[in-house]
């Protein structure tokens, strides 16, 4: 199914003069501004926004380097001890917007005569103001070397959880090659999630991250989620070269163990290569593989938490590459995914599962039962103008390639989705960041709309100002 943004995640659709409409008002009155830096770090260091950001909040190679680093310069004004007393580098970021959501097959109630009803398919749509979740970030040196990161974030409604809770000691021994983190983080891929530019309901994560087949009950893959676990990053001196490793619990970040004892591994790598004029070009692969259970204890009929067992196997391997070509770049990524017909059939997510089927003793996979597999594939370009206007293209396609079952048909699931929108940056300073953010999304996945079988197609635009400080 698909994924859904981590902002709310429900941005909707404009209407195109509307948006276009205030676009250019607010142009008019903005161009004049200048674009800075973003604020946390950037009032430690005092460096411009462009230093570190192609596009808040994305990073550009010289960001990545100062974050492989324990988000360190390697200079005297790294240890927190050389700060003014009054320094707190902490950020708080959230987005107003008015979106407007639509899908064309919803299930509604229908009357059917005087024996009854039956549910039909209709489009639905929503539009109106709205605001997203609060992201409150904080995150430095505790002393030279000792790098930490917190991000308690919220839903719309106010509810918190920790998206990010990590330590990490950097350099040891003196080398860059040394750097261990522990907590809950973003996996060390070369596309982040995290740093996503595009903000609606559909597009504000990367669908290939966390395609799942239909039926397929396997949350523990999924790679644009924070993870639990210990990891071990190094890099050149030039940071051209970069590897990393983890070792993470199989429960998809969530804490206190729910989902009992098994694990999952993540490793990726990557290399730079100058191009000159064109910039740094940089190529790399990531493959994820670990076991999660199919089966819990119970009590009263209720899964126990903890207790899982009956661990079945999956993996995720991809290649990825960010290319520039002068103001134009483009980010690809093409992935490949494999689950053990276990969680293929429905096995898997006991806790969280809406309707959880359990592999106690005794259980048997339905006849013909296959393990799901599948490829991702997706583009994304950013045409920088200028530092402050930034205009913005992602396609993505998922297409399986085995489904659980040859009953299904082969083409169940599939996603075709696109988003074009761009992002003005009229302020960015050391105290502040604000971003006119403009974008229309259009999904459709095969055969899955909920009556008729036939495929279902959501669209969503949204114009929003994005802010921190």
């Amino acid at each position: 199914m698909r994924a859904k943004s981590r902002f709310y995640r429900k941005f909707p659709f404009v209407a195109p003069c509307l948006a276009a409409a205030l676009g250019l008002l607010f142009l008019t009155f903005s161009l004049s501004q200048q674009a800075e830096a973003i604020p946390a770090f950037a009032r430690k260091y005092g460096l411009r926004c462009s230093a570190c950001h192609e596009a808040w909040p994305m990073l550009n190679y010289f960001g990545q380097k100062f974050k492989d680093n324990g988000y360190q310069l390697m200079n005297d004004r790294d240890s927190p001890i050389w700060q003014n007393p009054s320094y707190w580098p902490a950020t708080f970021r959230i987005i107003p917007y008015w979106h407007r959501e639509s899908s064309d097959k919803v299930p509604v109630d229908s009357v059917a005569g005087s024996t009854g009803s039956a549910l039909i398919e209709h489009q639905v749509t929503s539009h109106g103001f709205d605001v997203s979740g609060l992201d409150f970030h904080t995150g430095g040196t505790l002393e030279k070397n000792y790098s930490f990161y917190v991000l308690p974030s919220s839903d719309p409604t106010g509810a918190f959880h920790f998206e990010t809770v990590m330590a990490r000691l950097d350099n040891l021994g003196g080398s860059p090659w040394l750097n261990i983190k522990l907590g809950k983080f973003e996996l060390d891929n070369l596309i982040s999630e995290k740093r996503i530019v595009t903000l609606t309901s559909i597009s504000g994560v990367y669908q290939t991250y966390h395609f799942l087949p239909q039926g397929d009950a396997n949350i523990f893959g999924q790679i644009g989620d924070n993870q639990l676990g210990l990891e071990y990053m190094g890099h050149s001196g030039d940071d051209r070269t970069r590897v990393s490793a983890a070792i993470l619990s199989s429960n998809d970040g969530n804490v206190n163990l729910p989902y009992g004892n098994s694990y999952t591994g993540f490793i990726s790598a990557s290399q730079a290569f100058d191009a000159g004029k064109l910039g740094v070009e940089r190529v790399g692969f990531y493959a994820m593989a670990g076991q999660a259970p199919t089966a819990f204890l119970t009590n009263g009929g209720i899964p126990i938490p903890g207790t899982g067992s009956q661990n079945k196997s999956f993996h995720r391997e991809g290649f990825v590459g960010l290319f520039y070509l002068g103001k134009l770049d483009f980010q690809v990524l093409t992935q490949h995914g494999w689950d053990n017909a276990w969680f293929g059939s429905g096995y898997g997510d006991v806790i969280g599962g809406t309707t959880p089927l359990n592999n106690t003793p005794g259980t048997l996979l339905p006849a013909g039962s296959r393990s799901p597999i599948w490829n991702g594939y997706m583009v994304e370009t950013h045409y920088v103008y200028n530092p402050q206007l930034v205009f913005i293209q992602r396609s993505e396609w998922e297409r399986m390639s085995q489904q659980a079952s040859a009953a299904l048909p082969s083409s169940l699931g599939n996603i075709d989705m696109y988003t074009v929108g761009f992002r003005y940056y009229p302020i960015m300073n050391p105290r502040a960041g604000f971003a006119f953010h403009n974008e229309y999304s259009w999904f459709r996945q095969r055969g899955t709309s909920p009556v008729t079988g036939t495929d279902l197609t959501t669209s969503s635009l949204m114009l929003g100002w994005d802010f921190d400080f």
